[in-house]
């Protein structure tokens, strides 16, 4: 397998063209042309991921988010992305991000994990052009939700330790907007869309009080929101390479970690 067949697959499913302008979604590290035996996802390359990758034979990583974001002016081996780059170079491990692009294709993040909640007549909570993508998703639950239980069931269902949210100015729920990652601009766009709830992550202090006591707003964590691209990406390879080897990351994990009281 080529790697052009691989990141094909992918970007007729989330096409580049679809990445913000700050964006470094796309091909990383590694050449089209290079063969690829064995693929793995995460979510993040983190020197865990990478050893994964070496220990079980991957020569290709596919992440959600890009190992690298900002320009690198040097690689002495200072950081952990310096080091993760240059390992993978120096290992011939090719590194591919659908970041931004996965986010706002139609049927992508938001959209997965409206699925994983039951949410039913989903749309785009922010349209980005004609086709039907853009950023976030609203639907309704297939019937009134405590709000609290609804919430517990977010936690199991991601795995979420801690759940931040605004005052609950509500004791029932049915429509519910989300936004994977970092989901703060679009609040007012959850409120006008009558959202009872809105589920995102990375909220501001400040962005608590922007409830104007009609909808009630979560964070969820980012990583945790953001988890699901593994499982979007392997859907992706496993329909168009039944027989390809793609393994789910065992050690991609949550950089932030929680002390519970």
């Amino acid at each position: 397998m080529k790697v052009r067949d691989i990141t094909s697959a992918i970007e007729s499913f989330a096409p580049l063209g679809l990445q913000e302008s700050y964006d470094n979604s796309g091909l990383i590290v590694g050449r089209l042309d290079d063969e690829v035996h064995r693929v793995l996802l995460a979510v993040d390359v983190s020197e865990e991921v990478l050893q994964e990758a070496v220990d079980e034979g991957c020569d290709m990583i596919i992440t959600h988010h890009p190992i690298i974001f900002h320009a690198l002016k040097r690689f002495n081996s200072a950081t952990y992305v310096e080091r993760c780059v240059e390992e993978a170079i120096r290992r011939g491990i090719v590194l591919y991000a659908a970041h931004t692009n996965l986010d706002s294709t139609p049927e992508g993040m938001s959209w997965r994990v409206a699925e994983m909640l039951g949410l039913q007549s989903v749309e785009v909570l922010q349209t980005t052009n004609d086709s039907g993508a853009g950023f976030g998703v609203v639907g309704v639950l297939s019937e009134s939700e405590d709000v609290e239980a609804f919430m517990r069931r977010v936690m199991q269902t991601f795995n979420v330790k801690v759940l931040r949210h605004s005052d609950i100015i509500k004791s029932q729920i049915s429509k519910v907007a989300i936004c994977t990652g970092a989901g703060g601009s679009l609040i007012d766009c959850a409120r006008e869309a009558g959202a009872d709830i809105y589920l995102t992550a990375d909220l501001k202090y400040n962005d608590f009080m922007r409830h104007e006591n009609s909808i009630i707003l979560t964070d969820m964590g980012h990583f945790e929101s953001e988890y699901c691209a593994i499982q979007i990406l392997f859907d992706i390879l496993s329909k168009k390479f039944p027989i390809f080897a793609a393994r789910r990351s065992v050690r991609s994990r949550n950089p932030v970690n929680y002390m519970i009281g």
